[in-house]
């Protein structure tokens, strides 16, 4: 891919910083990251191409956007197809202390209106706040634009003192998500230990750490403590897939 070669007033810099980057991605294979570099770098471009008005320079520009653009195209297929083949992989690094992924910001590429049945398999919904995390990420999948009707878990029953309050916690979340018309399925396992969410859309994500990758926070009246873009992380490693079909757990 050429070098940006742009100007040097804000905007162009902006943009050759963004597609220089977008260039390393792709030469690194990272196709998922080059393609939002460069459609991030496209969008700033054409906002300099709208302040130039020398002829030679609209030109050069326009020159420029187009193979940028061909290129994010050209990527964007090989995705595509990458999808139907069932081989598509991206990966996200948190960071120890992170912030900015909340189950929302995290998915949300991930939802939309055809998704109308959740598969979730994590050992670790037992304690109070584990409860809560999965509460939360059923919140999310009841909103626009999804249109889940069945949820399932696959989850270890606590053994210690804690079933009693794992098992009521579990009963009034299904109570509550009965009542937005959503069904929720529990099932018990001793030997599970996998931790991924599978999506009728095809979309699979294994989170290192399942859905508990928050931090405590610091007071009830801490930031973060609602809302979880601003919680900090544990580290942990996130990997999505997309294959034709989801099998039932």
């Amino acid at each position: 891919m050429a070098k940006s070669g742009l100007g040097q007033d804000p905007q162009s810099t902006a943009a050759a910083t963004v597609l220089k980057r977008a260039v390393e991605l792709d030469s690194e294979s990272r196709y998922p990251q080059a393609l939002v570099c460069y459609q991030e770098g496209i969008d700033l471009l054409l906002q300099v191409l709208k302040g130039t008005k020398d002829n030679t320079k609209r030109c050069n520009l326009r020159e420029k956007i187009s193979k940028y653009m061909d290129r994010a195209e050209n990527i964007k297929k090989y995705l595509e197809q990458e999808k139907e083949d069932g081989k598509y992989h991206k990966q996200i690094k948190i960071e120890e202390n992170a912030t900015g992924f909340s189950y929302e910001s995290l998915f949300r590429e991930y939802l939309n209106e055809t998704v109308t049945e959740v598969w979730i398999e994590d050992p670790y919904i037992r304690h109070t706040h584990q409860l809560y995390n999965f509460l939360r990420f059923c919140e999310m999948l009841i909103k626009r634009p999804c249109k889940v009707k069945t949820i399932h878990l696959l989850t270890s029953l606590d053994e210690g003192t804690e079933q009693v309050q794992q098992s009521r916690g579990l009963q009034e979340i299904e109570e509550s998500l009965r009542s937005h018309g959503v069904l929720l399925e529990v099932q018990y396992s001793s030997s599970t230990h996998d931790r991924e969410i599978r999506f009728n859309n095809g979309w699979m994500i294994k989170i290192g750490r399942g859905l508990d990758y928050f931090k405590k926070p610091q007071s009830r009246f801490s930031l973060g403590y609602c809302d979880f873009d601003l919680r900090p992380c544990h580290e942990t490693t996130v990997d999505i897939f997309h294959k034709k079909h989801t099998k039932n757990i």
